[in-house]
């Protein structure tokens, strides 16, 4: 076997799973390497990596289609893209409305004696990324980290209903799985729910993900206005009735406007 044979042999990555995450491997030690470095070229990135230049190559164009690497027109060199802002931007989103709201989640819960969650849209489902439980609260149940649907939640409601009009068409021209017997599988009531939401100020989830169970929630703006999260507010049915949920809700959109004061956003 020649010697280009030989290389050619060593570098081969393996087949199935293993050759996957050799490739997810390399393309991640390319974006360190152009961290560290700033802008580099292909021979670089290749005799760090430890690969040919044409599998440099490969590397880079696929993260160059991703918009996370981009290349000098005049020297050819490669550096970080946008889209690696993008993806720290909406990591630095939920980092700092999580740390920001931490607080104002545990005021809000010792008040109202209920739990208090903040979500996050993450494509079509609703994230919690902040819990803090009140002195009233019954259940046990956790729901950080819990992605929840968007059409029978309240928080789910409060961010879908000021996203653009393609990302709600896109959310409503699917099937809206029926949850309970109170949830809403019927895009035309849901879209006047995402109405009201947006005149009110705030929306409301009656027994629509599990039965027994309320919740409140209301948006939280970034500084340029656009809505990155919810503070929802849960409760069980005993304990929100008609005359209570003026107050939650009121409370609940003070809080939300307070975080937003805090991102940034001048209410």
């Amino acid at each position: 076997m020649t010697d280009k044979a030989e290389a050619g042999a060593a570098e081969k990555p393996p087949r199935g799973p293993a050759g996957g995450v050799q490739s997810v491997d390399r393309a991640v030690t390319v974006l360190e390497i152009l961290a560290r470095h700033g802008d580099v070229g292909v021979t670089e990135v290749a005799e760090e990596l430890g690969v040919h230049k044409s599998t440099a190559f490969r590397l880079l164009g696929v993260l160059e289609n991703r918009g996370l690497v981009a290349q000098e027109q005049e020297r050819g060199k490669y550096y970080l893209g946008a889209g690696v802002l993008r993806l720290a931007g909406a990591a630095a989103v939920r980092l700092d409305i999580s740390q920001e709201g931490a607080a104002l989640c545990r005021m809000l819960a010792d008040e109202l004696g209920e739990t208090v969650n903040i979500a996050v849209l993450d494509h079509n489902a609703a994230v919690n990324i902040m819990q803090a439980r009140g002195p009233a609260s019954v259940t046990a149940q956790n729901w950080l980290g819990r992605r929840t649907p968007l059409h029978a939640t309240s928080s789910g409601k409060a961010l879908l209903a000021y996203q653009p009009a393609p990302v709600q068409d896109m959310v409503l021209a699917r099937k809206l799985p029926r949850l309970t017997e109170r949830t809403i599988t019927s895009a035309p009531a849901l879209r006047e729910q995402l109405a009201e939401v947006v005149r009110k100020g705030f929306a409301v989830a009656a027994e629509e993900l599990e039965l027994g169970l309320h919740a409140v929630a209301a948006p939280v703006r970034a500084h340029d206005g656009a809505v990155i999260g919810a503070i929802s507010v849960s409760i069980p049915v005993y304990r929100l009735d008609e005359e209570r949920l003026p107050e939650v809700a009121e409370r609940t959109v003070e809080a939300a406007r307070e975080l937003s004061r805090r991102m940034g956003y001048a209410c």
